[in-house]
């Protein structure tokens, strides 16, 4: 188990590397998207592109920025159960849902989306756009998001194991007490 949880440590850096990535890309997308409204009425110019990189950008944070949120678990939850019941239970509960929905979902996007971006790169498919972008970064960012979030789900069903073993205490509250 202890290999195990090295390696979902491992997986837990490179989703908060990741993550703190994306962090920033809400930045330079809400700078792009200033700068692009005021050169639109301070000039009366306006490019595709500009237009473009901003929503780039919002996929690449959106996809980047799961696998964080999953490891801070910050995701969104329905609760029908979940508040109601054991930590022990809880762990289940994840697991199970990690096991059966989370991790063979994003493997199944991730692979129904690889010929989605191998297709656009071999073709160096363009933005229709005149001045637009070329469009297969953004195609791999989803191949990469749905990897990346399996990865995690992954390293979070190890943790989760782990406390259901006793090997390690796991903070299975999803609530943040106020501060």
């Amino acid at each position: 188990m202890a290999g195990l949880l090295k390696f979902s440590a491992l997986i837990d850096r490179v989703s908060e590397i990741v993550g703190k990535f994306a962090g920033y890309l809400v930045l330079a997308c809400c700078l792009i998207s200033a700068g692009n409204a005021c050169i639109r009425y301070a000039f009366n110019y306006s490019s595709n592109g500009w237009l473009e990189i901003q929503w780039y950008l919002f996929a690449f944070i959106v996809l980047l920025g799961a696998s964080h949120t999953l490891r801070l678990n910050e995701h969104v939850r329905v609760d029908l159960i979940y508040g109601a019941v054991s930590d022990r239970k809880r762990l289940w509960i994840d697991a199970i849902g990690l096991v059966i929905f989370l991790i063979p979902a994003c493997l199944f996007l991730a692979w129904l989306s690889w010929p989605f971006f191998s297709l656009s790169f071999m073709q160096g498919e363009v933005s229709s756009n005149a001045g637009g972008l070329i469009r297969w970064p953004v195609k791999f960012i989803i191949v990469s998001g749905f990897v990346l979030l399996a990865f995690q789900g992954l390293s979070e069903l190890i943790k989760r194991i782990a406390g259901l073993t006793g090997t390690l205490q796991v903070d299975t509250t999803y609530e943040k007490p106020l501060q």
